[in-house]
C-alpha cells in the first residue's frame, strides 16, 4: 500500500514538473492599458487584423522553394503538419496552397481579398477539412508563442468576482468578442498611435485599428466614462484591465464552427448570439446588451477564423448573414445595431453543390463575394503513395507485412482515374501519369508536361478518393482469411469488388473504366516485379562491372576504329558486335541508333574524365539495366527459375532461388512469405513464355 501511494506520488510529482509555471504565467498576464500601449509600440504585430494574424502563422514555419517541370512552387512547411508530428501532412497540393496563401497575403496588405468568403473547392476527400483543421491548429498555438500573442480587455463591473464570499475582489467582465483594446481609443484619436505603430512595423502591411465596440462593451464604456466624468484617461486607468488573449476551438476563443442543420432546427442566432432571458429581470430590458448572449459562431470567431462546412447547404438566410460578414466586416445581432468583426470566413463545398450555386441567378451577390480556390486531387504518383504510407506505415501496422509496392499499385490505380485521356495521339495514360511524377520519357520534355496540364481543364476534380483506397487497403489488412503479408492483388482485388458498391460510381461506363484502369495497372505490377526478381538474379555487381567492362572496352574499339588484344591468344580481333548488340537490344536501341548510342556513351565517359571523375555503370540508368537483362538472360538458365512452379526441384537449384530470395528479402522490403510469392508469380509468367515459345 505505502507502495503504491509512493508510486502515486511520484506520478504526480512529474506531471506537476512537466507544467511550465512560467508559461502559464505569461500566458495569463493582465495588466494596464498603458502597460498594453507599450507592448504595442514595442511589437505592433499584437494589433495585427485576423488576416494578417492567419497568414504570419503560416509563414512561421517556413518556406521552401520547389521547381516542378520548369515552374517555380513555394511550399509551405506548416502544410506538413509539423505541430501533429506530419498526421495531417497535406501531399501534392503545393499549387493550390500557393494560391490560398497568395489571397491571404492580399487581405493581410488590405487589396480586397480580405472583404471576401475563401471558398475551398474540390471533390470529396481532397483534404479541403484537414486544410481547415490545420489552420485553427496553427492559430491555436501561434497564439500561444511571444510572436503570435494578442490581448483583449475586460471592464470592472462593480459586482461580486466569480469566487464570491466577502474577500472576492470586484468582478471583471471580459468583452464577449475578445475585442483589440485599441478599439477603446476614440477613432478621431488614433491616427498618431498608428503612425508610430507602422513606422515601427517590418511588415508588407499595415496595421489599421478600425470599428467601434461591440454592443456590450459600448454600454461598459458608457457607465464607465459617466462614472468618471468623461474623464478618458481616469476611466482607462480605473475601469479597464488588459489581459493575454489564447485563441481554442474546444473553449470557443477566437476560432468557430458551424455546420448546417436541417432547415426546422436552423436558426441564425446560432451566427449572431440570442438573449438571455435569465438576465433580463437583473436588467430590465431585453434590449440591453447585458441580457445578450454574443455567443454566436460570428462573435466567438472574432480575432480568428471561422469554418462553414459545406457551406453552400446552408439556408438562403445564412447566405446573406455571410455578405455583410465578408464585405463590411459587420453582423447584425437581434435588437442591435450592426456590430463590427474582424475574422477570417472560411468555408469548403464539393463540385455538385458549386454547380448549383452557379445555376443560381438569385445567389449573384453571394458569389460576387467569394474567392474559390480549387482543391484537386492528387495527380502526382509520388504524392499519393506519401498519404498511404502514413496511414499504413510499420508503426500503424503491426499484424501484417505490407508487400512492396502494395500502396504503390493502389496509388497509381487511383491516381489513373483522377486523369484526363490525352490528347496526344502516341501517348498513353500511363505515360502520362509517369511524366506528371516526374520522369522523363523519350521524346518528352517538362514543356510537354505544362502542355498536358493546360489542356486538361478540370483535370483531378473527379475520380477515386483516397478514402475509398483505404477503406480497400483496411480490409485487406483485417480480413481473417488472408496470409501474415497482404499483396497488390489482394488489394487490387478489395478495389475491384467494391465497385459494384461504390456510391459515387453512378455509371457501368463508369465502373467499366475502373475495371480496366486496375488491369492496365495488373499488367505494369507484372512488369515491375519481373525487372525486380531479374535485378535480384542479376544482383552480382562485379559479374555486372566485368561485363559492362567488356563492353565499354568494345565500344572504345569500336568509335575509333581499332582492334581489340584477345587476352588468351594475345591476337588482334575485331570489335564483338554480337556482344554489343545483345546488350543495346536490352533497352531497344535499333541497328540504326547504335552508333549514336555508342558515341553517346563514349562522350559521357570523356565528359568525367576531364572532370576527374571514374565513370560508373549505375550513373547511367538506361545502361544499367540493359547490363543488368543481359546478365540475367546468361543466369536465368543457370537458375532455372520456371522449375519453383514444378513439384521437384533439385537441390542445387534450391540453393541458387534462396540465394535469389534473400536478395529480394533484404534489398527491396519484402518478407519470407512475399517473397515467396513473387518468385513463384514470376516463375510462372516464365514459365508461360516457354510455354508459348514451344508452341510457336
Amino acid at each position: 500500500m505505502a507502495r503504491s501511494r509512493e508510486k502515486v506520488a511520484e506520478l504526480l510529482s512529474a506531471v506537476r514538473q512537466d507544467r511550465d509555471l512560467e508559461c502559464y504565467q505569461e500566458l495569463h498576464w493582465t495588466g494596464t492599458f498603458h502597460d498594453y500601449a507599450e507592448i504595442v509600440l514595442r511589437d505592433p504585430r499584437v494589433a495585427r487584423n485576423a488576416f494578417q494574424r492567419l497568414h504570419d502563422m503560416i509563414l512561421s514555419h517556413g518556406t521552401e522553394e520547389v521547381v516542378k517541370h520548369k515552374e517555380r512552387v513555394v511550399r509551405y512547411r506548416f502544410f506538413s503538419d509539423p505541430l501533429g508530428g506530419g498526421r495531417d501532412a497535406v501531399y501534392g497540393l503545393e499549387r493550390s496552397l500557393q494560391r490560398f496563401v497568395s489571397v491571404l497575403k492580399a487581405a493581410a496588405c488590405g487589396y480586397g481579398a480580405e472583404r471576401r468568403i475563401l471558398l475551398l473547392h474540390g471533390p470529396v476527400g481532397s483534404a479541403k477539412s484537414t486544410i481547415v483543421r490545420l489552420l485553427k491548429r496553427g492559430l491555436e498555438a501561434y497564439s500561444r508563442t511571444p510572436a503570435g500573442a494578442l490581448y483583449t480587455f475586460q471592464w470592472r463591473t462593480g459586482r461580486p468576482g466569480a469566487a464570491g464570499g466577502p474577500e472576492a475582489e470586484e468582478g471583471w467582465e471580459t468583452c464577449p468578442m475578445h475585442e483589440e483594446p485599441l478599439r477603446l481609443v476614440p477613432a478621431a484619436a488614433r491616427g498618431p498611435l498608428l503612425d508610430s505603430m507602422n513606422r515601427a512595423l517590418d511588415a508588407p502591411y499595415r496595421v489599421d485599428v478600425s470599428g467601434d465596440l461591440c454592443p456590450s462593451c459600448r454600454t461598459w464604456y458608457r457607465m464607465a466614462l459617466e462614472r468618471c466624468g468623461g474623464d478618458w484617461g481616469r476611466m482607462i486607468e480605473q475601469d479597464v484591465r488588459v489581459r493575454r488573449l489564447v485563441l481554442s476551438e474546444k473553449d470557443r476563443v477566437g476560432i468557430g464552427t458551424f455546420q448546417p442543420k436541417d432547415e426546422k432546427n436552423q436558426d441564425s442566432t446560432e451566427l449572431t448570439g440570442d438573449i438571455n432571458y435569465r438576465r433580463i429581470a437583473e436588467f430590465g430590458s431585453d434590449s440591453d446588451p447585458r441580457a445578450f448572449n454574443f455567443d454566436g459562431e460570428f462573435n466567438i470567431a472574432n480575432r480568428g477564423l471561422v469554418e462553414f462546412i459545406e457551406v453552400l447547404k446552408l439556408d438562403v438566410a445564412f447566405l446573406y448573414d455571410l455578405l455583410g460578414a465578408s464585405q463590411e466586416h459587420s453582423i447584425k445581432p437581434k435588437k442591435f445595431a450592426q456590430t463590427d468583426i474582424d475574422e477570417v470566413i472560411l468555408g469548403h463545398t464539393n463540385e455538385p453543390e458549386y454547380r448549383r450555386l452557379q445555376s443560381n441567378e438569385l445567389m449573384e451577390a453571394f458569389r460576387d463575394r467569394t474567392v474559390k480556390i480549387d482543391m484537386p486531387y492528387n495527380v502526382e504518383l509520388d504524392d499519393e503513395v506519401k498519404i498511404y504510407r502514413r496511414d499504413f506505415g510499420q508503426e500503424s501496422v503491426r499484424s501484417k507485412h505490407i508487400a512492396p509496392h502494395t500502396r504503390e499499385m493502389a496509388a497509381m490505380w487511383a491516381v489513373l482515374t483522377r486523369l484526363q485521356e490525352p490528347k496526344k495521339a502516341n501517348l498513353s495514360l500511363l505515360q502520362k501519369l509517369k511524366l506528371y511524377n516526374g520522369r522523363m520519357l523519350p521524346g518528352y520534355t517538362e514543356d510537354t508536361v505544362r502542355e498536358l496540364r493546360e489542356e486538361a481543364v478540370g483535370e483531378a476534380m473527379t475520380g477515386i478518393s483516397p478514402r475509398y483506397v483505404q477503406d480497400k487497403i483496411s480490409n485487406a489488412l483485417v480480413s481473417e482469411e488472408g496470409p501474415a503479408c497482404i499483396n497488390p492483388f489482394m488489394v487490387m482485388n478489395e478495389l475491384e469488388s467494391g465497385l459494384v458498391h461504390h456510391s459515387l460510381i453512378t455509371s457501368d461506363d463508369m465502373r467499366k473504366r475502373c475495371r480496366e484502369l486496375l488491369a492496365l495497372v495488373k499488367r505494369e505490377y507484372e512488369d515491375v516485379i519481373k525487372n525486380e526478381v531479374q535485378r535480384a538474379i542479376s544482383a552480382d555487381e562485379e559479374a555486372v562491372g566485368r561485363l559492362c567492362a567488356n563492353y565499354v572496352d568494345n565500344i572504345k574499339a569500336y568509335t575509333q576504329n581499332e582492334k581489340l588484344k584477345n587476352r588468351y591468344t594475345g591476337q588482334l580481333d575485331e570489335p564483338d558486335e554480337r556482344l554489343m548488340r545483345s546488350i543495346e537490344q536490352k533497352i531497344d536501341i535499333p541497328d540504326s541508333r547504335k552508333d549514336d548510342f555508342r558515341r553517346e556513351i563514349m562522350n559521357y565517359i570523356g565528359a568525367l574524365a576531364v572532370e576527374g571523375r571514374t565513370f560508373d555503370y549505375r550513373t547511367n540508368e538506361r545502361l544499367q539495366k540493359a547490363l543488368e537483362l543481359k546478365l540475367f538472360e546468361d543466369q536465368k538458365d543457370s537458375i532455372k527459375l520456371t522449375s519453383i512452379v514444378s513439384a521437384v526441384v533439385d537441390r542445387e537449384t534450391q540453393e541458387k532461388i534462396d540465394v535469389v530470395k534473400g536478395r529480394l528479402v533484404k534489398n527491396h522490403g519484402y518478407c519470407d512469405v512475399c517473397a515467396t510469392d513473387v518468385l513463384n508469380f514470376v516463375a510462372s509468367i516464365f514459365a508461360r513464355g516457354d510455354a508459348r515459345d514451344r508452341d510457336e
